[in-house]
């Protein structure tokens, strides 16, 4: 996925209220800007760090500048959380992400029970594999982990996919690792030990556990390789 304008470089002064930040700008300004991610962005949310942000010509909008990434070091962290089912419908139909094979159709947001929607439905041939899409920005010591807080809904979203899988279908997670400085997943057992304790019974179950990694710069975010899932 390659931006379509140039992006706006700055510095992030706060990061508050979990959907805004303020930024200065290269002549010292300092705007508010929309923060689209939900998670505590733990590791990557540091007072003075590099970040990159779009801007929206919708007139109807507060905040027009998004924050798109942060500067972690050497490598760019995507944070913008709004794309990343978009980064992993275009892997999965470039075929950078092969585990599911050929697809004669895919499907967004998609109702499985009367409370819960998951991110895809894939179909091939006939079967139905149902796909949840986590976005992924902690890492710690090349590991890069989910959640970065705890996730009552992401271990919902876990049971969901047992249930289909118990029905006769396939079903997936996948973690979307926005970052360059790891070299595998593993769940965030510190932080949501619940959560990393259902990966693992659902995983046991035959849910699919993946996680792909993302190259991020200010021009591209793309979808890359597969990176191997440690789980206990």
């Amino acid at each position: 996925m390659q931006f379509k304008r140039e992006l706006q470089p700055g510095s992030l002064v706060r990061r508050y209220k979990r959907f805004l930040a303020d930024v200065q700008l290269g002549n010292n300004k300092i705007i508010t800007v929309h923060c689209p991610n939900s998670g505590s962005m733990l590791g990557c949310s540091e007072p003075g760090s590099p970040v990159m942000l779009s801007r929206s010509d919708n007139p109807k909008r507060k905040y027009p500048h998004t924050l798109e990434m942060l500067q972690v070091g050497t490598v760019w962290v995507g944070v913008n959380t709004a794309l990343t089912n978009r980064l992993v419908r275009e892997a999965l139909e470039n075929g950078v992400i092969k585990e599911f094979g050929g697809l004669d159709s895919i499907t967004q947001e998609i109702k499985t029970s009367d409370k819960t929607r998951l991110d895809f439905l894939l179909e091939q041939q006939g079967k139905k594999i149902f796909l949840e899409v986590k976005n992924c920005s902690l890492a710690i010591d090349r590991e890069a982990m989910f959640p970065d807080a705890v996730t009552i809904r992401g271990t919902k979203h876990l049971r969901e996919l047992a249930l289909l899988k118990q029905q006769g279908n396939r079903a997936a997670v996948l973690f979307c690792v926005q970052r360059g400085d790891v070299d595998c997943f593993v769940p965030a057992s510190h932080i949501d030990p619940l959560y990393a304790e259902t990966l693992v019974k659902v995983a046991e179950a035959g849910v699919m556990v993946l996680a792909y990694q993302a190259d991020v710069s200010p021009t591209e975010i793309r979808i890359a390789r597969k990176l191997p899932v440690k789980i206990e």
